[in-house]
């Protein structure tokens, strides 16, 4: 695959969508062609799917459908919009991917990271993001973010302790595989977290020229 695969993680109201919008922008304005794309969704199957698990009415669905179905969305995700992308030589910006599922559900529902690592065996066989940036901050301040949007999702109204649960999962997996994450301090004005971001895009993008010449 000659393309690169960039995920954005964090939890509740740590600013990804702006901050997407400034790495989608960035990487353009670099000469890239770029693919933005998130999950749970990405596909019409997928966002079926989101909407199912996003849902706040679907209270009754226990922490193994929620994972089968994450799964399920990101199965097609790859096959139909990832992949091909990758393949094509596209720079793909996913919001969200794998390692949300170890902090939602493996953190946040409790479920077992080997049980989790089956599914991501067989539905990613060997593939996973050249870079991931963790936009990280406290959880009662990114609550409070949230709460100033849309009407809390099946997710949002979970209790805090939930999210500080999330967030430590986040982190865990930021010192495990540190070679490919990168942990932005969310807190700051965006000017400042941009800044952040665009030091790091500059560090891939030489290294990307390095290789080519």
């Amino acid at each position: 695959m000659t393309g690169k695969f960039i995920t954005i993680e964090g939890s509740e109201g740590v600013g990804k969508s702006s901050n997407i919008a400034f790495i989608e922008d960035y990487l353009r304005a670099a000469g890239k062609q770029v693919l933005l794309t998130r999950e749970p969704g990405g596909t019409v199957l997928g966002e079926a799917i989101r909407t199912l698990l996003l849902d706040a009415d679907n209270r009754s669905m226990c922490s193994d459908t929620e994972l089968l179905l994450m799964f399920a969305a990101r199965a097609q995700h790859l096959d139909e919009v990832i992949r091909p992308a990758l393949e094509a030589g596209k720079w793909v910006i996913c919001d969200r991917f794998t390692d949300a599922t170890y902090a939602y559900q493996g953190g946040g529902r409790g479920i077992a990271e080997s049980r989790i690592a089956i599914l991501e065996q067989w539905v990613q066989n060997d593939l996973q993001p050249d870079l991931t940036l963790l936009l990280d901050m406290p959880v009662a301040a990114g609550l409070e973010r949230a709460s100033k949007r849309s009407t809390p999702d099946r997710f949002e109204q979970e209790k805090l302790v939930f999210f500080e649960r999330v967030r430590e999962a986040y982190l865990a997996r930021a010192k495990k595989y540190a070679a490919r994450f990168r942990v932005i301090n969310a807190e700051p004005a965006l000017v400042q977290v941009e800044a952040q971001i665009r030091n790091i895009l500059d560090t891939m993008l030489e290294s990307e020229l390095q290789l080519e010449s």
